[in-house]
């Protein structure tokens, strides 16, 4: 069973900027606190996984895409509801890496109920987490 109570301590997360033939992957969180939401695939880091095997691990659980990381695209701070934030009660640092496609075609896990590949100028009537627009450019000046 997972406990409901959050962590005391920050949690660290990974994510992928996928580019596919001019495209970006994003995917939308079927749960709370993010249900609903676009966003790029990835997840936590676990205990003695470097961030480049936990971001590529992340995104073959979440899409069972396999990708080639190009580099590190800036980092957010997603603080818990009771600190301020609209994280929820988590406490979270996540590193968003630049990443190419290499292989495989998107199958999404339960964690997740839409995706999309889009131009990424084109991102207009979408809900997206704080911030993505700014580490999309950053992915994109990398590649």
């Amino acid at each position: 069973m997972i406990d409901p109570t959050p962590p005391r301590h920050p949690q660290l997360a990974v994510s992928a900027a996928i580019f596919r033939d001019g495209k970006l992957l994003l995917v939308r969180r079927a749960r709370s606190p993010a249900k609903g939401v676009y966003t790029l695939p990835g997840g936590r880091v676990e205990f003695g996984e470097t961030l480049h095997e936990a971001v590529a691990r992340e995104v073959m659980e979440e899409t069972a895409l396999s990708i080639a990381l190009i580099g590190l695209a800036g980092w957010r701070e997603v603080l818990p509801a009771s600190q301020g934030g609209k994280g929820g009660g988590g406490h979270y640092v996540i590193l968003p890496f630049a990443a190419r496609w290499q292989s495989g075609e998107v199958r999404l896990n339960p964690e997740l109920d839409d995706f999309q590949w889009r131009v990424p100028d084109a991102l207009d009537g979408l809900t997206l987490t704080d911030g993505l627009p700014e580490i999309i450019a950053a992915a994109r000046a990398l590649l």
